[in-house]
């Protein structure tokens, strides 16, 4: 097949998304298929392969990391897509993305599926605080069941997304399809020279959280569940890699909780040559987002081998298994800290559920997950014609 991958977002954006796009259009590529893609150009520099076409983009208000595509641009190169003979296009974000997924499609009779990536009934209101909670959550299922029942198909990564959707209306044709781990996640890491790169030493008691730093991935709480944690462990290292929009407010609220002796951010680092170690790093990846459609970095951390600590909400639900490399605890600093505290001091269990993870986690291969994309997209392409 040949498909056409449009979306806000990617590297060197770094997030679950650009993750996601990277994944699935090597899995696919690798089976034999065609991926094209069309993403935004960012100030930085990035080497890109032929299949990857970079569109002019500005700044977007109150979120300086993401970018948007110029849709003009995309339409002047109407004539050249219309010679690539596409199967279907997949659109990977809901903003001009979307509508330019929508209007190709149309131009060029294929097609036109999407990703439901983010969780905007409780995503918006954290980037427009001004109106109330409420009322941006009706604005955000609205907005959804509108797109959703715009397109052909529509791919989600877990199945209380799933539901999420058909409560808001949406009737079009839907999957669960999960984005895989890569072999190169379970990559063994080297924990020892990560720790001396970042100053830890190597017997520190060290939690880790991976990602955007965002709002919506509640990290407030586990600031609150590690004070607790250093009522009884007062050596204790919260490492947070990541960039985002909270971060400035995070650092904040670090100086004045009095933990600036235990919290440590270290930025983005390079999946390819940092990302695997960091999590090896660690002696307990923690984990709190009520927002996620699925939570790669819960499976990435397993596949280093490494505990973890999390609550199950949403997309995190479909994806722990209890004792599966993970405790599940409940959203309360008190239940949450106690299992931390009780995983640090038995090394044994911990080791344990490490080994259990990393098992679990081999059950969700990239590749598999890309022949289940390519068994929809023939059946969207069919009921299509």
């Amino acid at each position: 097949m040949k498909i056409l991958f449009i979306s806000d977002v990617y590297f060197p954006r770094v997030n679950g998304v650009s993750t996601s796009i990277q994944t699935f259009r090597h899995e696919l590529r690798q089976l034999g298929h065609t991926v094209h893609l069309i993403a935004p150009e960012y100030p930085q520099k990035t080497a890109d392969d032929t299949e990857l076409v970079r569109i002019p983009a500005r700044g977007v208000p109150m979120d300086p990391e993401d970018r948007f595509m110029s849709y003009r641009c995309v339409m002047e190169q109407l004539a050249r897509l219309q010679n690539e003979h596409y199967d279907l296009i997949h659109v990977q974000t809901p903003f001009v993305a979307h509508y330019l997924g929508i209007k190709l499609a149309k131009l060029l009779n294929i097609p036109c599926i999407e990703t439901y990536h983010t969780f905007f009934e409780e995503y918006l209101h954290h980037y427009i605080p001004l109106v109330p909670k409420q009322l941006m959550r009706q604005v955000a299922k609205r907005f959804s069941r509108h797109q959703g029942n715009s397109l052909h198909g529509m791919v989600v990564p877990s199945r209380p997304m799933l539901q999420v959707l058909k409560d808001y209306g949406i009737t079009t044709p839907t999957e669960v399809i999960p984005t895989g781990i890569e072999p190169a996640s379970f990559v063994p890491g080297n924990r020892a020279s990560f720790r001396e790169k970042y100053d830890i030493a190597q017997d520190r008691q060290v939690l880790l959280f991976v990602g955007r730093v965002a709002f919506e991935k509640n990290i407030g709480f586990l600031l609150g569940a590690v004070s607790e944690v250093r009522k009884t462990l007062p050596n204790i290292l919260f490492v947070i890699a990541g960039e985002g929009p909270a971060l400035k407010s995070l650092e904040l609220d670090v100086r004045q909780m009095g933990l600036i002796d235990n919290v440590k951010f270290i930025g983005y680092l390079d999946r390819n040559t940092e990302l695997n170690s960091c999590y090896r790093a660690a002696d307990i990846f923690i984990f709190a987002s009520r927002t996620e459609t699925q939570g790669l970095v819960l499976l990435e951390a397993m596949a280093q081998g490494t505990a973890v600590v999390s609550t199950a909400e949403l997309g995190t639900l479909d994806v722990l298994r209890e004792g599966a490399g993970v405790w599940i605890a409940q959203e309360t600093l008190q239940d949450f800290s106690d299992k931390i505290i009780k995983m640090l001091a038995d090394s044994k269990t911990r080791e344990a559920l490490g080994r259990s993870g990393k098992e679990y986690a081999h059950d969700w291969s990239a590749t598999r997950q890309a022949e289940r994309m390519l068994t929809f997209y023939k059946t969207i392409c069919k009921t299509s014609a």
